[in-house]
């Protein structure tokens, strides 16, 4: 676990963010004990901006990632990070029954589950209609 959390933590200074210059790094870590690292990209046009976290979740996938048991942010904040609302809804559906670790860098934590972060998520089930 703690290397999970090591590695959100100085993988953030990989990010790619000259517009904001606020950096963020994530960490998952899935079944096989694997650790993939990601962190955010800026973009010029913000809404092409990719966070930590979808960078870290769809590259566990890339690596055949199945199930993600841990994912965790940081950030040079005062209080731990939180994921952002479309960074949930991936959570949700990718690491529906991960641990959540928000960090700083000092090492302040937050710990919660998917659930916890967005209560009523949308998900696959919502395609099944009834009639």
């Amino acid at each position: 676990v703690e290397s999970v959390l090591d590695s959100a933590r100085s993988v953030r200074q990989y990010a790619y963010a000259p517009y904001s210059g606020f950096r963020v790094g994530a960490a998952v870590l899935d079944a096989a004990g694997r650790i993939t690292a990601g962190t955010n990209v800026e973009n010029a046009s913000y809404g092409l901006t990719l966070c930590a976290e979808r960078a870290a979740l769809a590259a566990a996938r890339a690596g055949g990632a199945e199930r993600i048991l841990l994912v965790a942010i940081a950030a040079d904040t005062a209080e731990p990070i939180t994921p952002c609302g479309a960074c949930r809804q991936w959570i949700a559906e990718l690491a529906p029954h991960a641990l959540i670790a928000m960090l700083t860098l000092e090492g302040s934590e937050r710990w919660c589950t998917p659930n916890d972060l967005l209560p009523h998520a949308f998900g696959g089930s919502m395609f099944r209609t009834t009639t």
